[in-house]
């Protein structure tokens, strides 16, 4: 699709390493940034601090101006979920009304128990809606390191030429339809990996950590199809691809932070102003909320959810997992 104007909403790592795949396909990119000054640093130094060795094409323009986004054709979304109603509604008038929009935020909203695209909707009323998520780090992608993810468009032809957007040979987006499950897995990911990073920061093993991952899905796929997802998504890129990357990896942000909360810091030092941004911290609470409406048993997120309210402490959510009663698998 080389010509189609591309706008990318969010010029962190992920929107940054996005803005480069989509220019180098030929595309027409502004990466968009919410401060003037962080649009004239990328325009002067042409790349991200967190994307070493990685400069942005010459088919990107970065700017902070919304009135550039003018004749978008696709929004790529790469905020953090909590900002994407305030972007989407902020930018709504520059837009227009009948763009496709790639959403890559992966939560919940806190107060409605909205998942993304349904906040888009709200927000950004007559976009079509898309869903990107997987197994995936910005700065593998900006290395051309191999990586897969899932692409989910309820429209399946649309999807294709969304993906053809981003497609490379190291970067390769398989097509889905299931918005909805796409969207669970990573939300319900990012507090299974905060749960993963307490196991490791206790050292309580890589035994442990494999079973929580086993469990972590079972309750990410009882919570999926309880809320009208598809089974077999869960066990794809987008559920378990990036449920073993980020309950593995400490680069994972939610999983850097139930490490540090196992070795004794406090969650405000921990998400206090200029801190990486652990999207598993606002998601717990309402999943676990969630849950419970639905009745869906999800006991390692009730754990998560309560160690990151405050409710419980560390030592009280790993003995209430091990006190369970034993059970059919």
């Amino acid at each position: 699709m080389a010509g189609t104007r591309v706008a990318v909403i969010g010029a962190g790592a992920w929107g940054t390493a996005l803005a480069g795949l989509a220019a180098v396909n030929g595309a027409q990119v502004t990466l968009w940034a919410r401060r003037d000054e962080e649009a004239r640093r990328l325009e002067r130094e042409r790349g991200h601090p967190a994307l070493p060795g990685f400069a942005l094409p010459a088919g990107v323009v970065a700017s902070a101006e919304a009135a550039r986004l003018a004749g978008t054709e696709v929004a790529v979304f790469a905020t953090p979920a909590q900002s994407l109603a305030a972007a989407a509604a902020g930018l709504a008038p520059h837009l227009g009304r009948r763009i496709s929009a790639i959403i890559t935020a992966k939560g919940i909203d806190g107060d409605s128990g909205q998942l993304m695209h349904e906040v888009l909707e709200g927000a950004l009323p007559g976009a079509v809606p898309a869903v990107l998520s997987g197994p995936s780090f910005a700065a593998d992608v900006a290395q051309g390191l191999p990586t897969a993810v899932t692409l989910a468009c309820a429209d399946q032809a649309l999807g294709a030429k969304l993906a053809a957007l981003f497609a490379r040979a190291s970067f390769r987006p398989y097509l889905g339809g299931d918005i909805i499950g796409v969207e669970l897995g990573g939300a319900v990911k990012n507090v299974l990996a905060i749960a993963a990073g307490i196991v490791a920061g206790r050292s309580l093993g890589e035994s442990a950590r494999a079973a929580l991952i086993a469990r972590g899905l079972a309750e990410m796929t009882r919570f999926g199809t309880a809320s009208g997802a598809a089974r077999e998504t869960f066990s794809g890129l987008s559920g378990l691809g990036d449920l073993v990357l980020t309950a593995m990896s400490a680069r994972s942000r939610n999983m850097a932070l139930g490490m540090a909360l196992a070795q004794g810091r406090a969650l405000d030092e921990l998400t206090g102003a200029g801190r990486a941004l652990a999207e598993g911290v606002f998601t717990a609470p309402v999943v676990a909320r969630l849950a419970r409406e639905r009745g869906v048993e999800m006991p390692i997120v009730a754990a998560v959810a309560g160690v990151v309210t405050g409710g419980i402490g560390i030592d009280e959510a790993i003995a209430s997992l091990l006190e369970r009663p034993l059970r059919s698998e």
